[in-house]
Parts: structure tokens; sequence; C-alpha cells
């Protein structure tokens, strides 16, 4: 996986590296896919998913996070088209997504919604709060969107008295689906 340069902040934490990790595998992006993003913040999961999507449109609802996207766009080589929309989710999303991921709480309920009215394959959203993350999961049950939850947490080392220690991010629960039920080996159907 390459390095995704943030060069410019948007007062708002990325998502981290190791999470990205994880969603990728969960997304399973390909060259035809159309990748959609509510809360593009950094821009990390849009670089991201500009590498291995053939579409990319990343909203964010805030101007200034939306310019920050942008610039860290710049900064890194990515192969998709991307389109970036100052925009509300769910009426900034457009109705041929294959692939959705909700990086934040805002409206989710609608954006559901909006994921299974236009049929959207996969969906997955990123929660850090253990009650949004409650919530959440039966938002995604109720509309027979849940395939699975996952939750995390991932620590980094640093030295400590001539010793390793560890420092721990936040917890992330990663709820995923979508409307297309996972082929019986496991993948998707495509």
């Amino acid at each position: 996986m390459a390095h995704v340069s943030l060069p410019h902040d948007a007062k708002a934490g990325p998502t981290k590296s190791e999470v990205r990790a994880v969603l990728s595998n969960k997304l399973d992006l390909g060259p035809t896919d159309h990748f959609a993003e509510v809360g593009s913040c950094t821009g990390a999961v849009t670089i991201e998913a500009a590498r291995a999507a053939g579409r990319v449109t990343a909203l964010e609802r805030k101007p200034n996070r939306l310019e920050v996207t942008e610039k860290n766009l710049a900064a890194n080589d990515t192969t998709a088209e991307v389109e970036l929309r100052e925009a509300e989710a769910p009426e900034g999303l457009p109705d041929d997504v294959d692939a959705l991921f909700l990086g934040g709480s805002r409206n989710y309920h609608a954006v559901l919604d909006h994921a299974v009215e236009t049929d959207i394959d996969r969906v997955v959203m990123n929660v850090s709060r253990l009650e949004v993350a409650g919530a959440a999961t039966e938002a995604f049950r109720e509309r027979g969107l849940l395939e699975e939850v996952v939750q995390f947490q991932v620590s980094h080392g640093y030295e400590l008295a001539g010793a390793t220690s560890f420092d721990s991010d936040n917890p992330v629960y990663m709820l995923v689906g979508g409307t297309n039920p996972a082929a019986a080996d496991g993948g998707r159907e495509r």
C-alpha cells in the first residue's frame, strides 16, 4: 500500500493508516467501481480510494475541509477521476455508487436510506463513540445492510526507560454491509 501524504491539516484527525488498511479490504474497490465518501476532511480515504477505484466522489459540508481534501489530493499520485463536492449527504450523493464510506455519523440514517434506495453494493461506516455505534448498528440492521461489525484498537510503541511501551488510539467500530449479500465463498458477487 502506497504512503498517503497529508501535508495539509483539517483540524480534525485523518482516518488512521491502520484503519484505512482494514477499510480498503472491506470496500474491495476495483478499477470499474464508483466510490463515494461522506465527510472527506483531510482526504486520506479519498486518496486511497482514488488509487483503487475508477471514479471517486467525495462530499464534505465544510468548505475549509474540502479545500484541505483538494490540497492533500494534489500532493499524492492517484489514477481515478475524482469529483469533490461541497455538499451535505445524502443530497450530494450520486445515484450510481458501487461503494460508500461514511466517515462520520451526521445524517447517517438518511445516508443509509439513500444506500438502500440506490442499491449501493458496499457500505462501510466508521464510528468512534460506543452509543453511536450501537444506534448505527441497529440502523444498518433495520435496513437489511448489516453483514458485520468489527471493533479494533491500534496501539503504537514508543521508548520508555530503555524499553517499549504503547500508546493506544481510540477504538474504532466499523460497520460493514451493503445491498448485495456476500457470495457463498465469502467474496462479493459482481
